[in-house]
């Protein structure tokens, strides 16, 4: 099978068979973490993946699979779009699959790296109440996303960080705040290697905060190719996530100038 084809029916295969809840926003394939680099202008980033969820409290859910679309419009500024199909499957109780919540986002980066100086960006996402909440697929209502985000690059390793503020309305729901930091290393042609901790605080009222962790590979097939995919757990807590997505790259002279899996090193 070609590596292509390949890439495909595993992230197709892997999104219809792991269900875990929409509970957790989509961020920077493969990590939570994001980070600041946007697409290169009139470039184009398209994934099909899974983002997965398990808790002993909640049961399993996620997406089966999402399409993620990032444009480069102009230099400095990425378009950003996420359509999911989502499904939950609670303890105890009966599963429903449908559309999720449609997230839409713009990220700019207003500082360039430099030999001293990390690149700094900013990445508001804003979630659209799409997805039926009465059956678990949704929030119910509109959600904001305000994060900055930093990253440095030295020789073969890769790191970035940062966090922001979420506006969670609705009826026993609390504003919250997500901070993680990421880092990864080439450690062969097309591989690239990395791992994350990540914290959010509590997201109702009477709840408590999460700190979990992940590790995670790029692994680029060609220029146009790639397949991302990373795994962890909470720390402290009976749960775990997971993703993996075929992703492919591509814009006016081929593949994207920017390395996949957010500034993963080719």
């Amino acid at each position: 099978m070609r590596p292509r084809s390949l890439a495909v029916g595993l992230a197709v295969a892997v999104s219809c068979a792991a269900a875990l809840a929409p509970a957790r926003p989509l961020a920077g394939p493969p990590y939570t973490t994001d980070d600041p680099e946007p697409v290169p202008f009139r470039h184009w980033e398209v994934y099909l993946a899974t983002a997965d969820q398990w808790s002993h409290a909640d049961g399993w859910g996620g997406t089966c699979p999402h399409l993620e679309v990032n444009y480069g419009a102009v230099p400095g500024v990425q378009l950003h779009l996420v359509a999911p199909l989502a499904w939950v499957r609670p303890p105890g109780g009966p599963g429903h699959a449908g559309p999720g919540d449609t997230e839409l986002g713009a990220k700019w980066r207003f500082v360039a790296e430099g030999e001293r100086r990390p690149q700094v960006g900013v990445f508001p996402l804003v979630e659209l109440p799409t997805g039926d909440d009465r059956r678990g697929l949704g929030a119910g209502r509109t959600q904001v996303f305000l994060p900055v985000w930093v990253q440095k690059s030295l020789g073969e390793w890769t790191t970035y960080g940062g966090g922001g503020y979420w506006l969670n309305p609705g009826a026993g729901n609390r504003n919250w705040w997500l901070v993680g930091w990421q880092a990864q290393r080439r450690v062969a042609e097309g591989v690239a290697l990395g791992a994350e901790v990540f914290h959010s605080s509590a997201r109702e009222i009477g709840g408590g905060g999460d700190t979990r962790f992940n590790v995670g590979a790029v692994l680029d097939l060609g220029e146009l190719h790639h397949v991302l995919v990373s795994a962890g757990r909470a720390l402290g807590s009976r749960a775990a996530q997971a993703y993996l997505a075929y992703q492919l790259t591509f814009g006016p002279g081929g593949g994207s100038e920017q390395p996949p899996g957010n500034g993963a090193p080719r």
